[in-house]
């Protein structure tokens, strides 16, 4: 996708003052610290529009980027651990969990899993909310540069093992069906910037 134009039009953690122009969202998220950042700078070609931080919990907001003024590219709170009280990360949860649920011009969500460890417990609800609202999502392993690559099929093979009877697959491509996956995947790396077309795809074909 090319960008004209990029403007990060409102953060709030009220849903009362999300916006109303109607236009159409794909949102990002992923636990704390996953490098949901890194990846929203790498699809924008900046450098700090969105904040990095070494340290859990710096997204706490839910920040709206409006895109060639035509639709959102929305960046939730970091759930899982963070260093912030339990009520303001169950303040989080409870912003996710309704955004998900009731965000009637929500067409996807681009869900973001390490790549170097298993899903962990915070992730695999984040997966059944999703399945729940029947949204579209995009899982993307991020920072596949620290992985060897002999070792992505057993990320993939351990990936599957939590979708029972879901097919999951590379975006992109087709089940033994000639069916797009019900769930698909893509290796991402900001350092390398692998995945990132494949992303701005994706995001392209639920706009």
């Amino acid at each position: 996708m090319k960008i004209k134009s990029l403007e990060l039009e409102t953060t709030v953690l009220d849903h009362t003052k999300f916006p109303t122009s109607g236009m159409t969202e794909v949102a990002v998220a992923g636990r704390s610290n996953v490098g949901k950042s890194s990846l929203l700078n790498t699809l924008f070609n900046r450098k700090n529009l969105a904040r990095v931080s070494r340290a859990p919990g710096k997204t706490r907001t839910v920040n709206f980027f409006v895109i060639n003024e035509s639709f959102y590219l929305v960046d939730l709170p970091g759930y899982g651990y963070a260093k912030v009280s339990k009520l303001e990360r169950g303040s989080w949860q409870r912003i996710i969990t309704g955004y998900l649920r009731n965000r009637e011009v929500l067409s996807g969500v681009v869900q973001l899993i390490d790549a170097r460890h298993d899903p962990t417990r915070d992730d695999l609800m984040m997966f059944q909310k999703l399945i729940d609202a029947e949204l579209d999502f995009l899982i993307v392993l991020t920072k596949v540069d620290k992985v060897k690559r002999s070792q992505r099929g057993k990320k993939v093979a351990a990936l599957r093992s939590y979708f029972s009877g879901i097919s999951i697959g590379p975006v992109g491509e087709t089940d033994e069906d000639g069916e797009p996956f019900e769930v698909p995947y893509v290796f991402s790396s900001a350092v390398t910037r692998e995945g990132k077309d494949e992303i701005w795809k994706w995001i392209e074909e639920r706009i």
